[in-house]
């Protein structure tokens, strides 16, 4: 039996974004013009008695929650970056957050709308002047998060390092060129959008009402606004959870093997393959046939998503 050199077992699992300081700066900026618009529109609803006006600075309430919690992801996993305690590393720790966040949008769209059915059923008096030049404020705080957190696609590297016999494990096979996504961002982009999505439709409603006197239009924005956000929500959670629970990339799968069965004289007997990181796949792959490992790994250089490989060959006798 072959003993592996302990030294090659004390790589780090870093799979952090290549932009991750830079996106957590971003959401850091955002959360704080979140907040500063978020009580103007709260205070502004509650006096000119705008349902579309209220709603949105209680939307945009539960965004600045959920903006903190992706900053704040964000400084947890690079803190524990390398951490021998988190196996594969913290990467997975945006799509955590994401789908919280994704929670929280559902939330919001339920209180939308049932607010606004109430309003439509019990309608109240509403100042729209005053409120329609508040959410233009609003939208442009909007448009400037959003800016800011536009930044999101991005190229990165992967992780390199390997040990011979059973297990190689994490050997560098990637250039980094295919982009991913980075949940985290994408989650505190959605909710920005959310925002400027309710903050648009509370000016089109106040302004209706202020030269049409059609007042029904104010929390018939609010329900319209509040199917948009649903679905946005449902989007976001189904595709975090698809990370959470290691589901298998199908494309990614098939490129490995075709790349490992290709030649003709190794047949794959267990694959895994999952997302560790917003640039990064995983990947444990056990080989039968008259290969060694060192030959697995370089068929499997192409194949640029995988930043981790761990490879057990069952050489045939």
């Amino acid at each position: 039996m072959t003993t592996a050199d302990p030294h090659l077992h004390t790589h780090d699992h870093n799979f952090l974004g290549s932009t991750h300081d830079d996106n957590a700066r971003r959401t850091l900026w955002v959360v704080a013009l979140t907040t500063f618009m978020m009580v103007g529109e709260i205070v502004a609803g509650t006096v000119y008695g705008s349902m579309a006006l209220l709603a949105d600075g209680f939307h945009m309430a539960t965004h600045a929650g959920a903006l903190a919690v992706a900053a704040g992801a964000y400084a947890f996993a690079r803190r524990y970056a390398t951490d021998p305690r988190f196996s594969f590393g913290t990467g997975k720790v945006g799509d955590l957050a994401g789908f919280a966040s994704a929670l929280v949008l559902g939330i919001v769209s339920i209180a939308i709308a049932v607010e606004s059915v109430m309003r439509l059923l019990k309608p109240e008096a509403v100042d729209f002047g005053p409120a329609a030049t508040v959410a233009v404020i609003g939208l442009a705080v909007n448009v400037v998060s959003a800016i800011l957190l536009s930044g999101g696609h991005h190229h990165g590297p992967g992780h390199g390092h390997g040990h011979e016999h059973h297990h190689d494990d994490d050997h560098h096979v990637g250039h980094g060129h295919a982009a991913h996504k980075d949940n985290n961002l994408r989650a505190a982009y959605m909710h920005v959008l959310a925002d400027a999505l309710t903050s648009v439709l509370a000016i089109l409603a106040l302004l209706a009402g202020l030269f049409l006197g059609w007042s029904w239009l104010d929390p018939a924005m609010g329900i319209v606004g509040a199917i948009v956000i649903a679905r946005w929500s449902w989007s976001l959670m189904r595709d975090t959870a698809a990370v959470l629970l290691d589901t298998t990339d199908a494309h990614l799968s098939e490129e490995v093997r075709d790349c490992i069965e290709g030649p003709g004289d190794a047949r794959i007997v267990d694959l895994h393959v999952w997302r560790v990181g917003p640039e990064a796949y995983a990947a444990i792959v056990s080989v039968s046939g008259n290969v060694v490992a060192d030959v697995v790994r370089a068929r499997l250089v192409p194949v640029h998503e995988l930043a981790h490989i761990t490879v057990e060959c069952r050489t045939s006798a």
